[in-house]
């Protein structure tokens, strides 16, 4: 069977609800350390690696070994607190998922988390059906980088042209449209003024038709849409 598309998935405010978690996990380890944590730096860095935030959003050190213990120990802080706390995916979610595997759409995750968190939360919540995961640690470059998101397609075995990424953040879409993708923004992290890069900007998942995506590709020649669509 031929495919016409591909699904790429950002993590974290796409589909599942871990800000709280990660922001507790940034508190904890300041804490623990004496680090400062500068004003608004969870909302700049949302998107972004680790490896990037520590050095250049926080500017805590740029010493390399200093820079994976933090990051580590911050990923085992959040760990700790999402089993704690437990975690659900995010209105919408299950039912796009659906809608995708009735009409045999690959889907994939592409995210700048580490990968034994995605899959800690996979667990948690019982969510299945991706073809695979490209995390943190599969790429050097994080987001607005599209290195992600290239490997995510390669994966996939389609060109980068047949993949819709789903998004939340500004440092997502610009990856997204650096690897030359179309890319559908959900409301759920960053307001829709600041997601305008998008093809379409939707409040949840499930506002979305299966038959709409393919619409936005490159293939199809059709002008830009702003808005979702019913299934």
């Amino acid at each position: 069977m031929t495919v016409a598309w591909g699904a790429i998935f950002d993590w974290d405010g796409v589909l599942v609800d871990s800000s709280a978690h990660h922001e507790r996990s940034w508190e904890r380890l300041a804490a623990e350390t004496g680090y400062r944590l500068p004003p608004d730096h969870f909302h700049r860095g949302f998107g972004m690696k680790n490896e990037q935030i520590i050095p250049e959003l926080l500017r805590w050190t740029r010493d390399p070994a200093e820079i994976r213990r933090l990051s580590l120990r911050k990923e085992e802080l959040f760990r700790e607190s999402v089993r704690r706390a437990g975690i659900a995916p995010l209105p919408g979610v299950r039912e796009w998922l659906e809608r995708l595997d009735r009409a045999r759409i690959p889907r994939i995750i592409a995210s700048s988390t580490h990968r034994e968190n995605i899959e800690t939360i996979l667990r948690l919540t019982d969510m299945d059906g991706f073809r695979g995961i490209v995390a943190a640690e599969d790429v050097e470059r994080g987001k607005p980088a599209p290195d992600v998101f290239l490997l995510a397609a390669a994966r996939l075995g389609l060109a980068p042209t047949q993949c819709v990424v789903f998004e939340d953040s500004p440092a997502g879409l610009a990856a997204a449209r650096a690897a030359g993708m179309r890319v559908v923004a959900v409301t759920t992290t960053h307001p829709a003024e600041t997601l305008k890069d998008a093809d379409l900007i939707v409040p949840r998942l499930d506002a979305l038709s299966v038959e709409l995506m393919p619409q936005l590709l490159p293939s199809m020649a059709t002008p830009r849409s702003r808005s979702g669509g019913s299934h």
